[in-house]
């Protein structure tokens, strides 16, 4: 039985950024002039992000990841219970599973893995399932969340309703979790979901119901795309900053921390004004996020990477409260709260 007191810290993340950038000349260049350089960069907030390079799968991403937080951290990987991996699904092999794949090859052996999936909110979900799993099972201690993303693979720049994933950008990233680590606490997570929105977006070709023919090959591997442009945008614009405000107020509610000592937000790439209005609403400055205009949008590897950042500038010491919020396709708002130190 375990202690109702039972705690679940981070000990620590890992960061895989290909090599390659697209620049926002490059981006406003693919859109055939709709969108300028300047606009890419005033107004979606690009002045470059990471590309994929030859080598860089999603699962393989995942790996380099896992592999960089076990090296920063000096956690063995034999210390691993269970590795969630929420990497995405356009990968090296459809059907494969990434966790377990991911879990060989960083050498946790003693460890169980599943993957998990709510688009760009897969990290925050994650993390929550972690911390639930590891209250409620005494046999798992160490948790690794763990995945890559490269949908950008999938955007036809040429498509004007898809300007809100010019961002996507590629990389993996890594979290890893461990019960009464007493520090850097992963305390209320509190996540909504809307089916209203689940057929708004998607890649429309390479399922069972538009499966790839010689006929639609040429636009099938460029068709992430969003279904309902019009129903999609009212119902975001209804309901979205709403549900996320709720989400980060309940998130604060269950962890018993009043949200004025919110110090630092770990926050996705959006379009430049979406983040200071979320600054504003929150009572942040600058000086407490980090916008990531260099890096684009890696789905739900954002949330590491601000945290990642963070921890390298400073904007994050001993006593800082953390809330990482994200959103994703589908469609899904999460927040959660960290105390860190």
């Amino acid at each position: 039985m375990i202690h109702k007191e039972t705690n679940v810290g981070i000990v620590g993340t890992g960061i895989y950024i290909p090599k390659g950038r697209m620049t926002a000349k490059e981006i406003s260049e693919a859109t055939n002039g709709i969108w300028t350089e300047e606009a890419v960069i005033e107004k979606l907030g690009i002045l470059e992000k990471s590309i994929p390079g030859l080598e860089d799968g999603t699962q393989e991403m995942g790996v380099k990841a896992g592999l960089d937080a076990l090296a920063k951290t000096g956690i063995d990987p034999n210390e691993i219970d269970l590795v969630i991996c929420m990497g995405e699904e356009w990968k090296e092999y459809p059907l494969t599973t990434s966790g377990i794949y991911i879990q060989e090859k960083i050498g946790a052996t003693r460890a169980w893995a599943i993957d998990v999936q709510q688009r760009c909110c897969t990290t925050v979900a994650a993390m929550k399932m972690a911390k639930d799993m590891m209250i409620a099972d005494d046999k798992i201690n160490t948790v690794m969340v763990v995945g890559g993303y490269r949908n950008g693979d999938l955007v036809d720049y040429r498509d004007k309703a898809m300007s809100m994933m010019y961002n996507l950008s590629a990389g993996g990233g890594a979290i890893i979790l461990k019960k009464n680590y007493n520090k850097n606490l992963l305390l209320g997570t509190h996540i909504m979901t809307d089916g209203s929105l689940a057929r708004d977006a998607g890649v429309k070709y390479g399922g069972t119901q538009n499966p790839i023919t010689v006929e639609n090959m040429d636009k099938a591997y460029k068709s992430l795309m969003i279904f309902d442009e019009k129903h999609m945008k009212d119902r975001l614009n209804e309901v979205s900053m709403e549900n996320w405000i709720y989400c980060i107020d309940k998130a604060f509610e269950k962890s018993k921390i009043p949200k004025k000592d919110l110090g630092y937000l770990a926050v996705l790439h959006f379009k430049h004004s979406m983040h200071k209005y979320m600054l504003e609403i929150l009572e942040l400055t600058e000086e407490e996020s980090i916008y990531l205009s260099n890096y684009g949008h890696m789905g739900q590897i954002d949330q590491i990477l601000s945290l990642h950042l963070a921890l390298e500038q400073g904007k994050v010491k001993d006593g800082t409260v953390i809330s990482m919020i994200a959103a994703g396709i589908g469609y899904a708002w999460a927040a959660n709260v960290i105390r860190w130190g």
